[in-house]
């Protein structure tokens, strides 16, 4: 990767305000609303003495990565290829493959950023813990964001044009907030819900979360399959894109 292209990718993200403020801001603010819901901060039996804040702050991780891989990137690398960018790329010793490798590094920087900010607020505003397994919740979260932005290169491959990406980012986005447990936390799913929604790259992603977060190291159950999408889901990427 070119660093040359990564600066300029860098310095084009922070003239995004839209991007940084739903990848970024956006997560943690639906925390903070989410934690002024006194049964979000009461201790249930049912979730083993936890409080539904203290299950969403690694929702609001994932909800930071699927915002970034289904909605903003798909936008940004379809918009190049429609404005010939990619094309002009392809004759420059900055290969197009610096691009969007730049633009992955970029997007995974942002949900970094999302990430430790939603664990400091969560700890500060609401006493919600920091993850008791830190390697373990490290290792969780490369393989979900990794799985995020596989996807939304996917959706970049097959996507002619902004406007279709946008179409299927919309798509895939809300059944990925649901897997994720933006609505409903997985861990409270139904029993054959559950089982089926931990089979989904961003529902196994969550429970590999949770389990590092409580101080387990993470199910390698459930990093195997979030891993596993990654990996199908770049491959398929490598296949079907096209720079022009």
């Amino acid at each position: 990767m070119s660093l040359a292209v990564l600066r300029a990718e860098v310095r084009l993200f922070r003239r995004e305000p839209g991007a940084i403020f739903w990848i970024i801001a956006f997560p943690t603010l639906l925390l903070v609303i989410l934690g002024l819901i006194p049964d979000f901060r009461r201790p249930g039996e049912d979730l083993g003495g936890l409080r539904m804040i203290d299950l969403y702050v690694p929702t609001v991780v994932l909800l930071s990565a699927i915002t970034a891989g289904l909605q903003s990137m798909p936008a940004v690398l379809t918009g190049y290829r429609e404005r010939g960018i990619l094309r002009r790329l392809s004759t420059t010793p900055a290969r197009p493959v610096s691009l969007l490798t730049a633009q992955i590094a970029v997007h995974f920087g942002a949900i970094l950023v999302a990430a430790a900010v939603a664990l400091v607020v969560g700890r500060t505003a609401y006493g919600v813990a920091f993850p008791q397994q830190p390697f373990g919740y490290a290792l969780a979260f490369g393989t979900a964001t990794l799985s995020a932005l596989a996807l939304g290169t996917v959706i970049s491959a097959v996507s002619p044009s902004t406007k279709i990406s946008n179409v299927l980012g919309s798509l895939v986005f809300f059944p990925a907030m649901f897997t994720a447990g933006v609505w409903v936390p997985v861990q409270v799913m139904s029993g054959t819900l559950r089982t089926v929604v931990e089979y989904t790259p961003l529902g196994s992603a969550a429970q590999a979360l949770r389990q590092a977060s409580a101080g387990d190291w993470p199910d390698w159950t459930h990093l195997g399959i979030s891993g596993l999408w990654a990996l199908v889901l770049v491959l398929a990427a490598a296949r079907w894109f096209r720079w022009e």
